[in-house]
């Protein structure tokens, strides 16, 4: 490997942010990295430095996980699929083992629980089958979930107890073990413990795995999504090219196209790859690219981009670039290397993991020892009570619920209002950011033309201009022929029929229609097809500082009316601006359109940095900008151009209404594509954070308080020995705790209302 190389590595068997922390310390470690990063989400790994591979995969695998090179210069469809498969395999795994252990986990609950609620049920089933009887039972059932679906728990948790470098699966293994353990004495030697302290908890055990196994199975569900939009970006590649080879049109797969080679392209096809216009004449949806409505006319000499889709018209074009040098691979690079360079989000719980265990299991051990030298007869047994109780009372129960039934509750609530967040990561770093970036069309704006303004001259009235015009784009090709149409349906209006019909190079439209002579057409029209002067200089010079399209509508040679056509900005989107100011937010606006109806819509909008003319590598490098000023930055968007700032920025935000592409890179959905959405979002992920700290804090308040309880604090003064029985009490009242504050979030009102425009 050479110096300042970097290398990409597929790690696995990561749980958590503190997983991905070891191993980036453990790469970091390597001599030679200058830098390494982890990605949780997408389970990858970028490594910088003069390193050999192989160095580097056996220190992620002495870290206790597993690793293994990826080809940076590979982007082909068999490595994709295989990813996808090994992902759908592992959510299938996933799946199955939660059902099996809910299956397993149910009856052991409804034994034990249902006995403690309904006192007559105790009764009834001691009398029927027997308690031994029904203990063996709970502890075949319970066994079975521990060492069946639960083994990936031991498995993982615990080599990391051994390396002293406990995870979440530490914490499910201590926990279920010692609930599983003191259980097993109690079936079958019950005559070591104190007849008080002869009770089992294999309830507790088996429900801790199985609820912790139905959230791995929710998390590997939201990872494979993430991965989804390189998958969809690879598909807009077409997989053929007609090149011309000896004077014949023969069809070649893109890998057999060389630079410098003729495409021919026909109408409907999407281009192969990037080219210049040698011959012909056409329009070309570039949408992908620029985000723009309006597909672009293109002419010898012009140039063209692989993927974009031409509309009508056949031309001809010289290969310019082949390969990884094409814009549409540099876009996919620039996806893949935005999502890599992201950390994963370290929650407090994740953080609080690397020494929550060892304490716990530091107190048991001291709390046995304590006793055993100082407690009363008999000493070993009490010793062992005390001990096992701080190690049932500290399991992770309330801890693990603590985030996740917050961001089960927040993102249900925030479904209702029409925004989905991808992950409780996107629920937890919205509310940080500092800058929000949009994109103009599609975001801002409608993304679609609409007739604005129509005046006209003295003698003309509008309707019957408005009349003629769609009669005569009814017959056109160009995109704002269906401004004008649609506005003329609007308007109920029956169109006459159009004759003569011809297409005015450069200038513009004109036909027959009802006897007149109707053009329609720019600016640069009169000079050449109008007779007198122009009435509407002024106003079609307004109309354009205010980022629309003017067009003349030209009666027998005299100007009769002027028509603006715009991509018309959102009803919600005033509402949205308003309240991210209000909240102190940087508002941006990034658009590959130009600088003059760019700036429009920023004071339209009170737009606070309008970034114009730019493509999708200059939608990255703005927001880079911003994140070097030491802003946290979101960006909404909604076009395939879209998806390398939406990987780029601290959180992306996509509309609903855009491409799948852009909406699996984003984090956060707005379904409706209403901006209010956004701060609608903003709000949810406030609430949920405060309510994910009250949580976190009464769990580690339970603990704190209740730990040294179960040690025997209380017994010198007061002869009181908190029995593992209350210690599983007190661990279930804390979980009910948590679930309820959480559910306080079912009530959160919205923002910014959305109505319907």
């Amino acid at each position: 490997m050479a110096d300042n190389t970097t290398v990409n590595l597929r790690i696995s068997g990561m749980s958590c942010a503190s997983c991905a922390a070891r191993v980036e310390k453990a790469l970091s470690a390597v001599p030679g990295v200058t830098e390494a990063t982890v990605n949780l989400t997408t389970e990858t790994a970028q490594v910088s430095g003069d390193v050999n591979t192989d160095t580097l995969v056996r220190a992620v695998e002495d870290s206790g996980y597993g690793a293994q090179t990826t080809d940076n210069n590979s982007s082909s469809e068999d490595s994709d699929s295989a990813r996808r498969e090994e992902r759908e395999a592992e959510q299938r795994a996933l799946r199955r083992a939660f059902f099996w252990a809910l299956t397993l986990t149910l009856p052991v609950f409804v034994l034990e629980m249902g006995g403690h609620l309904v006192p007559a049920l105790h009764h009834w089933l001691n009398d029927l089958v027997g308690r031994q009887s029904l203990w063996l039972l709970q502890c075949a059932l319970t066994t079975l979930v521990l060492f069946g679906p639960g083994r990936r728990f031991f498995r993982a948790g615990v080599p990391a107890l051994w390396r002293l470098a406990p995870d979440m699966n530490s914490l499910v293994v201590v926990g279920t073990t010692a609930a599983w353990g003191y259980s097993l004495v109690a079936t079958f030697s019950p005559e070591v413990l104190p007849d008080n302290a002869v009770n089992v908890y294999y309830e507790a055990a088996a429900v801790i795995v199985t609820l912790i196994l139905l959230g791995r199975w929710m998390e590997s569900r939201a990872k494979g999504r993430t991965n989804q939009a390189i998958t969809r970006l690879v598909g807009l590649q077409a997989r053929q090219a007609r090149v011309m080879r000896n004077g014949e049109e023969v069809t070649l797969s893109l890998d057999e196209v060389e630079k410098g080679d003729t495409l021919v392209v026909r109408p409907g096809e999407k281009i192969p790859l990037d080219g210049e216009l040698i011959d012909g004449h056409s329009y070309v949806d570039e949408s992908m690219l620029t985000g723009e409505p309006l597909p672009v006319e293109k002419q010898s000499g012009d140039t063209v981009v692989g993927g974009t889709l031409n509309q009508n018209g056949t031309f001809t074009c010289r290969v310019t670039h082949v390969g990884r040098d094409t814009l549409l691979s540099q876009i996919i690079r620039m996806v893949e290397n935005a999502q890599g360079s992201k950390l994963p989000i370290q929650t407090v719980v994740n953080k609080v993991t690397l020494w929550f265990v060892p304490a716990v299991m530091g107190a048991a051990l001291l709390t046995l020892v304590i006793w055993l030298i100082v407690g009363p007869e008999p000493a070993l047994t009490h010793a062992l009570v005390a001990a096992v109780a701080v190690l049932i009372i500290a399991c992770p129960c309330a801890m693990g619920l603590a985030t996740p039934t917050s961001i089960m509750v927040a993102t249900g609530r925030a479904a209702e209002m029409g925004i989905l967040f991808r992950n409780g990561e996107a629920l937890q770093a919205l509310r940080n950011m500092d800058a929000i970036a949009f994109d103009k069309t599609g975001t801002l704006t409608r993304g679609e033309p609409q007739l604005t303004d129509l005046i006209t001259a003295e003698g003309y009235e509008r309707n019957t201009v408005l009349r003629w015009a769609a009669a005569l784009e009814q017959r056109s090709e160009h995109p704002i022929a269906s401004a004008i149409l649609a506005e003329a349906r609007k308007q109920q209006l029956s169109l006459p029929e159009a004759s003569d019909f011809n297409a005015l190079t450069g200038y513009g439209v004109e036909a027959q229609v009802d006897g007149h002579s109707v053009v329609i057409g720019a600016s640069r029209l009169l000079d050449k097809h109008a007779k007198g002067g122009n009435p509407f200089a002024e106003r079609a010079e307004e109309w354009a500082a205010e980022g629309k399209t003017p067009l003349y509508v030209l009666v027998d040679q005299e100007p009769a009316a002027l028509i603006a056509v715009a991509d018309t900005i959102k009803e919600s989107t005033p509402d949205a601006i308003g309240f991210l100011h209000d909240e102190d937010f940087r508002v941006v606006m990034m658009t590959g359109d130009n600088r003059r109806t760019a700036d429009a819509v920023g004071r339209q909008l009170n737009i606070d940095e309008v970034v114009a003319d730019v493509l999708p590598e200059g939608k990255v490098k703005a927001i880079k900008a911003l994140q070097q000023d030491g802003l946290k930055v979101a960006f909404v968007g909604d076009g395939i151009n879209d998806a390398p700032a939406l990987a780029q920025a601290d959180l992306g935000i996509a509309m609903g209404t855009g491409t799948d592409v852009a909406i699996e890179s984003a984090d956060v959905v707005l379904v409706k594509g209403d901006l209010r959405g956004a701060a609608n979002a903003i709000a949810v992920s406030r609430a949920a954070l405060r309510n994910i700290k009250q949580n976190l804090f009464w769990a580690f308040a339970y603990n704190t308080a209740l730990i040294p309880v179960a040690a025997g604090a209380l017994y010198p003064a007061f002869g009181l020995q908190l029995s593992p029985v209350f210690a599983a009490g007190a661990m279930a009242l804390s979980s009910v705790f948590v679930l309820g504050n959480a559910l306080r979030l079912k009530r959160l009102p919205v923002a910014v209302v959305s109505k319907e425009p």
